[in-house]
């Protein structure tokens, strides 16, 4: 596989990007009832990238505000801001930065570290390469990304049977992101 260059990727730019919130989605789904899955998202974040003269020398950092999470049902919402789950009184922020970037086919392969919980470890996203794109708002940039990781590392050991149901242990994540390119 050879390196990656801009010009391999279609109107590609480097520079520094603010992630717009409104059109960009943090999503997680997880086994629940060990037949269907719980979704959910992340209503409020914030995050930057910078894309490098060469891809493979970008980066990402990220924060979450976890008191957003929204799954459609204030009563579950509630029980997963609680200290049983994500403990938002303690741990109000989740975070993530990116430490490398590779090459895997046509996607690439994101390392990071995720501190959630007060615990960081090592979670890695496959990133769709993304699309450049100009709008009446600034240059933008869009592009998908998936994860997974275990709610457990993080030290989230809620297993309690619920009238005979677990929740899963495998969390996966899934980004819609759009960033506008920073002017100044």
């Amino acid at each position: 596989m050879g390196t990656t260059t801009p010009s391999t990727i279609p109107g590609y730019i480097a520079g520094t990007w603010d992630v717009d919130p409104l059109n960009t989605e943090v999503s997680f789904s997880i086994r629940h009832t060990m037949i269907s899955k719980l979704r959910g998202r992340f209503t409020q974040l914030e995050g930057e990238l910078v894309t490098g003269t060469d891809p493979l020398q970008s980066s990402v950092t990220a924060s979450i505000d976890l008191s957003s999470v929204a799954t459609r049902n204030d009563y579950r919402d509630k029980r997963i801001r609680s200290a049983g789950f994500l403990d938002v009184a303690n741990h109000p922020v989740m975070t993530w930065r990116s430490t490398s970037v590779r090459e895997a086919g046509d996607q690439y392969i994101v390392d990071g570290e995720l501190f959630l919980h007060g615990v960081t470890r090592n979670v890695v996203l496959k990133i769709d390469a993304g699309d450049f794109v100009e709008s009446p708002t600034g240059t933008r940039v869009r592009f998908r990304a998936s994860g997974e990781l275990s709610r457990k590392a993080f030290g989230i050991e809620f297993n309690r049977p619920m009238e005979g149901v677990v929740i899963g242990e495998r969390v996966t994540v899934h980004l819609e992101v759009e960033a506008i390119l920073r002017t100044a």
